[in-house]
């Protein structure tokens, strides 16, 4: 089967849901650039932090212009304090539109792409250019917890890690602007039901139905 000129994918999901894993592992097979637009967010906040700013949206702007997101992709950037800032970060309307900007330009000069996220599917990518295949993951809280508990290297308490996941998805789900929701046409993906290889094998089928029906 020939190789797919125009292929978009759109990966969203609750906090420590196996999303990040999912859509490396369909990058990887379908040869696609991944964009996680969670770590755009994430650096911001590492950024705020760090430089202990008040009015910061001036800073980001003219931050995040300038910087790459290979270089945002190799930053550490899943520590407990990036997290317990990051929902709420993502609240704000103004940082949320200059990420939007930078995905844009980067999806519109890619037409093969799986771009990661939590509005992906409902706000990214709802118009042009429009996802070929939306996914939705989902983890039951406690296999979410005890997963970024090993991924923090057992750090912070199993209690506090899932404190703090519970939390981010409550403010992702219930944010005034783009809120985490599965679309209609979302293939739901439950990586607590489902293994690795279980899951590469559901998404795949997904994607090369669509590959059929355009050859």
């Amino acid at each position: 089967m020939a190789k797919l000129k125009k292929l978009i994918i759109a990966c969203d999901g609750e906090a420590a849901s196996g999303k990040s894993t999912g859509a490396k592992m369909i990058s990887k097979k379908y040869k696609l650039l991944l964009i996680n637009s969670g770590l755009i967010y994430r650096y911001s906040s590492k950024l705020i932090i760090e430089n202990n700013l008040q009015n910061f949206i001036p800073f980001l702007k003219k931050k995040l212009k300038k910087v790459s997101y290979k270089y945002i992709a190799k930053q550490k950037l899943h520590s407990e304090d990036i997290s317990n800032h990051v929902g709420v970060l993502a609240k704000n309307k103004k940082v949320r539109d200059i990420i939007n900007k930078i995905q844009m330009k980067i999806i519109r000069s890619n037409n093969r792409i799986c771009v990661e996220g939590r509005d992906i599917a409902s706000k990214i990518l709802a118009k042009k250019p429009k996802y070929d295949v939306a996914f939705y993951f989902k983890c039951n809280s406690d296999v979410a917890s005890h997963r970024r508990w090993l991924d923090l290297k057992k750090s912070v308490p199993i209690t506090e890690v899932k404190k703090s996941l519970n939390k981010r998805t409550n403010l992702d789900k219930k944010r005034k602007y783009s809120p985490l929701i599965k679309v209609k046409d979302a293939v739901l993906i439950r990586t607590d039901k489902l293994s690795k290889k279980q899951v590469l094998t559901k998404m795949s089928k997904y994607i090369d139905m669509i590959k059929k029906n355009k050859y």
